[in-house]
């Protein structure tokens, strides 16, 4: 858990220093419901690590569970939700997060069938907005709950995604 929680504070740091957001500023709800979140994510196996040898590169949480704010006209289609999508700052740049994002999509359309790959992002930071944006994610609206920081939701098709993984560093794997 230390490691996964190691990266999310890495980036929260940066986040704040380099790209002036109040994201991930302090832990939401709370540091122990975030905690909380990250060790149940971990024990039910839907957290994913990249290394490169001995260091941890990035870091994702896929989660096959329907979310039930996400709003479908209709029935519920079936989906792979991602969380906590964090790249180390020394491998920013790489096109790692939006491999692993692929990646996420590629995995839940094969092992449950998913539709689609969807994400919550943080409301206020516009930038992470543009680059899902060219990921190919389309904006679909914002979550119910006024005090979610991360309402804004993309989502992509699985069946749009393309297959390639940087060599440099390890296709995901269980913590």
């Amino acid at each position: 858990m230390a490691l996964v929680i190691g990266l999310i504070d890495e980036a929260a740091v940066w986040l704040r220093h380099w790209k002036h957001t109040d994201q991930w500023s302090s832990p939401w709800p709370s540091k122990a419901g975030r905690d909380s979140r990250v060790r149940a994510d971990l024990a039910a196996g839907k957290t994913w690590i990249c290394w490169d040898r001995d260091t941890p590169a990035a870091t994702l949480t896929a989660d096959p569970d329907h979310d039930p704010h996400w709003l479908d006209a209709g029935q519920p289609r079936t989906a792979v939700y991602v969380h906590r999508l964090v790249v180390a700052r020394q491998y920013a740049g790489l096109g790692l997060g939006s491999e692993l994002l692929n990646w996420a999509g590629r995995c839940g359309r094969q092992a449950h069938g998913a539709f689609s790959i969807r994400v919550s992002v943080w409301t206020t930071n516009l930038a992470l907005h543009r680059y899902y944006r060219d990921q190919g994610f389309a904006l679909t609206g914002y979550h119910s709950d006024d005090g979610y920081p991360s309402a804004a939701r993309f989502e992509k098709l699985t069946s749009v995604i393309p297959f390639r993984w940087p060599s440099s560093i390890s296709a995901p794997s269980r913590l």
